[in-house]
């Protein structure tokens, strides 16, 4: 797990213009602690330091992290919204359909225009979001093991 301090959670929050709070640092600290996380899974997280938030409040933070560019918001089929602090580098994941878990693929092999839809209806595409599906190591382990 990489290790990141207050004040630099500080830092780039006053870099993308927004006011520090705890409940921003919080959130924050939460997803570098546990990427891929859903707005409930970082109110649990929060809600030891932070007694008196809600997940509104949460939303709330999530929502302003997201505008300003500091999160990124994917919402693999089936599952609520997860946040993510990687932005900007159009990475993609791969989802366990056994747990749920997710992680992700830095880039994507095979010929470039599986990335590039054959009509784009005059849009100016600037992202491609691949979800990729299958079974964790976890889950082969276990599946496995009470074979």
């Amino acid at each position: 797990m990489e290790t990141v301090t207050d004040e630099a959670f500080v830092e780039t929050l006053r870099g993308a213009g927004l006011k520090v709070t705890e409940p921003r640092v919080a959130v924050l600290r939460a997803l570098v602690e546990c990427p891929h996380s859903d707005a409930d899974r970082i109110f649990r997280s929060v809600l030891p330091t932070l007694p008196g938030t809600s997940l509104q409040a949460v939303y709330g933070v999530l929502a302003a992290l997201t505008t300003a560019g500091l999160l990124r918001k994917i919402a693999p089929a089936g599952s609520s919204a997860l946040y993510e602090l990687r932005t900007g580098d159009n990475h993609h994941h791969v989802v366990c359909t056994e747990c749920s878990a997710v992680r992700d693929v830095d880039c994507v092999v095979g010929e470039a225009p599986c990335l590039t839809p054959s009509q784009a209806g005059g849009f100016s595409v600037h992202t491609a979001e691949v979800n990729f599906w299958g079974v964790c190591p976890d889950c082969q382990a276990q599946t496995l093991t009470s074979s």
